[in-house]
């Protein structure tokens, strides 16, 4: 059973722009404050692997994702963080059935 919509992507910064990448998506994270329908925002690193980045969300609905990409300060951060990223590696939707914390 479906409880919430979940995703998880893994990015790769440019040599050398992973912390600058990591304050934006950090600012973002702060930014969702206001979305009552993002339940989770959580933004990781490996110190084995110098330039990669993953966040994971969850979502009261994919709908309510989708929204989010729509806001004009949502917008601008992607703009920012975009000339960091050298690749998007990965990108998986989930459907969230449970767990702790939701």
């Amino acid at each position: 059973m479906k409880i919430a919509f979940g995703l998880i992507t893994k990015f790769k910064a440019h040599p050398g722009n992973r912390k600058a990448l990591v304050n934006i998506l950090l600012e973002a994270a702060t930014g969702l404050d206001k979305y009552n329908a993002c339940i989770q925002y959580v933004v990781s690193v490996n110190e084995e692997d110098p330039d990669t980045v993953i966040v994971s969300e969850v979502w009261t609905d994919e709908g309510h994702h989708a929204a989010s990409l729509d806001n004009e300060e949502v917008k601008a951060i992607i703009e920012r963080a975009k000339p960091l990223i050298h690749s998007i590696e990965k990108s998986v939707k989930m459907d969230v059935v449970g767990g702790k914390g939701l």
